[in-house]
């Protein structure tokens, strides 16, 4: 009975991971399939908690190399289950270079294309609004060589 019990919880748990990665999986190849006409090339699967009341909201971070006179296409989509919603910026250093989000005209874009100037590392950070909880997927594309 002990064997059993100890495998149902194994099962679950394992189960519980897969059907997880199966979600952000479809999430995904939904997410790509919308960015266009465009080769997929990296995703950034978060799953970030609420963020507390007058502090910075979580933020998933990643750090990535962009080669000079290519466009990318960085696209962003919210699971359904989610909370809050989410955002991608894109930063060189300290200097924001595109947002899904434009604070100042409060609109949200599904995706933003960039055109990079210069071959280095680059930081995509992917945070929710209001610092909610949610689950997203960021797609990084390319799109076509300058």
């Amino acid at each position: 009975m002990k064997r059993f019990t100890l495998f149902f919880f194994v099962l679950t748990f394992v189960g519980a991971g897969l059907l997880r990665a199966q979600d952000f999986s479809q999430l995904t190849a939904q997410c790509a399939g919308n960015a266009g006409d465009v080769m997929y090339l990296k995703d950034f699967a978060v799953k970030l908690d609420a963020g507390t009341p007058g502090g910075a909201p979580p933020t998933a971070r990643y750090a990535l190399l962009l080669n000079k006179s290519i466009v990318y296409r960085f696209s962003i989509c919210t699971a359904p289950n989610s909370d809050g919603e989410a955002v991608l910026q894109l930063f060189d250093m300290n200097t924001l270079l595109g947002s899904t989000f434009i604070t100042t005209t409060g609109k949200d874009y599904p995706s933003f294309d960039f055109k990079c100037q210069k071959t280095g590392v680059y930081h995509v950070f992917i945070s929710f609004k209001e610092g909610k909880a949610g689950e997203g997927v960021g797609i990084m594309s390319y799109v076509k060589k300058l």
